[in-house]
């Protein structure tokens, strides 16, 4: 039987997986739509940490903080500052490109950059989950 925790964490490399694939096609076919590319960028990130967290069965609250989730993360694992960059830069792309009253349109080099980001913090995950 399989361990529920491992389960768990492999649905959040799913859904991660499909937000960063997503982010991906539409840099490709639709780079003008930086506004869903960065939002997809945040949320893999956010999943992918999430996924690491359930894999060393570390608690969290519902939240879309990445620095939170990578608070979390520290306590047990050594995070570079490198990292923390990382979530930086698209923990504003959770809330503010979601909605137009703040219609904030990222530009096509934050969205790569964006895209860049969360495939950094999906390799820093597997890297771990591969590595108990």
């Amino acid at each position: 039987m399989a361990d529920p925790s491992q389960e768990l964490s492999q649905g959040w490399m799913h859904k991660a997986d499909h937000d960063i694939g997503i982010a991906q096609l539409a840099l490709n076919q639709k780079p003008e739509y930086t506004d869903a590319i960065c939002f997809h960028c945040q949320q893999a990130a956010e999943k992918y940490l999430k996924a690491l967290l359930v894999f060393k069965e570390i608690e969290f609250k519902r939240t879309h903080s990445l620095t939170y989730l990578l608070d979390l993360l520290s306590e047990k694992i050594n995070i570079s500052d490198k990292l923390y960059s990382y979530v930086e830069k698209l923990e504003s792309f959770a809330v503010e490109v979601r909605y137009p009253d703040d219609m904030y349109e990222p530009t096509r080099k934050e969205a790569k950059e964006a895209l860049n980001a969360a495939v950094k913090i999906k390799t820093f995950v597997l890297s771990k989950i591969t590595n108990k």
